[in-house]
């Protein structure tokens, strides 16, 4: 009997609950980042050149090829007007 994709995700004995949050958070900043990106009328490169990084790289972060680093989504977020904050939990919805 196989399982499926949710299943496995779910399942604490094969995505630890740190490692699921940990993607959880990757995809919505990333998400975040794009649909700021395209608000804004920006192309990959164009961002790449406000931020000082390569379009290959904002085609890395945006394809969830890698990991963001803190220092990289400095770069990324303040020219498109955001900044990354640390918040309680009971603030998040």
């Amino acid at each position: 009997m196989g399982s499926n994709f949710n299943d496995l995700y779910n399942d604490p004995n094969f995505i630890a609950p740190s490692e699921r949050a940990k993607i959880e958070f990757e995809v919505a900043i990333i998400g975040k980042l794009i649909e700021a990106r395209e608000s804004k009328g920006l192309s990959q490169k164009d961002l790449a050149d406000l931020s000082g990084l390569k379009q290959s790289a904002i085609a890395r972060l945006e394809g969830l090829k890698a990991t963001p680093q803190i220092d990289t989504l400095f770069k990324v977020l303040h020219p498109l007007g955001y900044t990354l904050t640390v918040v309680p939990e009971e603030h998040m919805q």
